[in-house]
């Protein structure tokens, strides 16, 4: 197995091209200034020793040593051995809200990019762990299945918006049906659900849908974001507020964190309830929940030990350009004997 950890350097490669072409034209340009300074025969009179085939050699002399260059900055690694890594952990899946009313900016920036900031934090303190998103507004969507793959949970986190689902509402009971299906290993005990809304627009009977999953082992944490107080949720056109959303009545809305209905849900799945105001608390609230549960171990995962092997190219460079110093353009004395192309020796007249 073999790894490029710097593949755009392959880049200086084109620079062996423009040598060549730049050769080329240099040997045509002397061809022809020399032609109006003396004949062919006159030349091999002045300088009988001029090698061409050294001239060509130099230059692929050089090319070759760029090329070895190249190669030594992509830093080609080569696996060696491999390792058998075990990962403990719990399943944890977050339940993100995409509504309209998540763009209120009673909590700076507003309350989805909060909420967004809260999951990759929370994220970033996972070690073993299993992680799923789910993202819902007027109904809920799968945006990252159950992965290890952290990295690309949080790529896939930054780019949630409100404009994900055509359909508003708060489908929250369709966000944890959902969640049902990502646990996806039935001797997997701990599993944690966490739901970040502002708690607002919730209709049905989350309490008892939130009573059926904790029935499967899951366990529902809210975590609140937004302010009692409330805010308007503004319109904006290339990020200018133009307007602010208005009911039927064309009156403004003001949109409030509903902590009652997230406790609710809540206590319903012997969870608890997490104000999202400080991301530190937060965070370490979440990590004290997880750090209290038993860890299941997962599938073993071989990863490959990789190797630096640029230091054979970086040698190969440095030798080649030590040859291309010491490689003089004249013939050598016992080439020259051999007169492998038949050469008349030069009149002395």
């Amino acid at each position: 197995m073999y790894n490029l950890e710097q593949p755009i350097y392959f880049y200086v490669l084109l620079a062996i091209p423009v040598i060549v072409v730049l050769f080329f034209g240099v040997l045509v340009w002397k061809r022809r200034t020399q032609k109006k300074f003396a004949n062919a025969t006159l030349l091999e009179k002045l300088s009988p020793n001029q090698s061409i085939f050294k001239s060509f050699l130099k230059v692929l002399v050089l090319c070759l040593a760029i090329a070895c260059m190249s190669i030594a900055l992509v830093n080609p690694k080569i696996g060696t051995k491999l390792e058998t890594v075990k990962r403990e952990g719990v399943d944890v899946v977050f339940a993100l809200d995409v509504s309209k009313s998540m763009l209120a900016e009673d909590i700076a920036p507003n309350r989805l990019e909060k909420s967004k900031q809260l999951v990759t934090q929370i994220i970033n303190k996972l070690a073993g762990d299993r992680v799923g998103i789910i993202g819902y507004a007027g109904s809920a969507f799968p945006q990252v299945p159950i992965t290890t793959d952290f990295s690309s949970a949080r790529l896939f986190l930054s780019g949630m918006n409100t404009d994900m689902v055509s359909s508003q509402g708060t489908a929250m009971n369709e966000a944890i049906q959902m969640a049902e299906t990502y646990y996806n290993d039935v001797e997997q005990k701990n599993r944690v659900l966490f739901i970040v809304s502002d708690g607002e627009d919730h209709e049905g009977d989350y309490a008892s849908i939130a009573a059926q999953a904790n029935e499967k082992g899951i366990k529902i944490y809210t975590i609140g974001v937004g302010t009692e107080k409330g805010e308007r949720i503004p319109i904006k056109v290339r990020g200018r507020v133009e307007s602010y959303k208005r009911d039927q009545n064309n009156e403004v809305v003001i949109t409030r964190l509903n902590e009652e209905s997230l406790r609710e849900i809540a206590k319903a799945a012997d969870g608890a309830y997490i104000n999202g105001t400080n991301t530190n608390e937060v965070v370490e609230t979440v990590q004290n929940i997880l750090g209290g549960m038993d860890k299941k171990e997962f599938d073993a995962k071989q990863f490959s030990d990789f190797k630096d092997q640029f230091q054979w190219f970086l040698a190969g460079a440095l030798f080649l350009l030590l040859i291309d110093i010491l490689l003089l353009e004249r013939k050598t004395k016992w080439v020259k004997r051999l007169n492998l192309f038949n050469e008349k020796p030069a009149s002395n007249e």
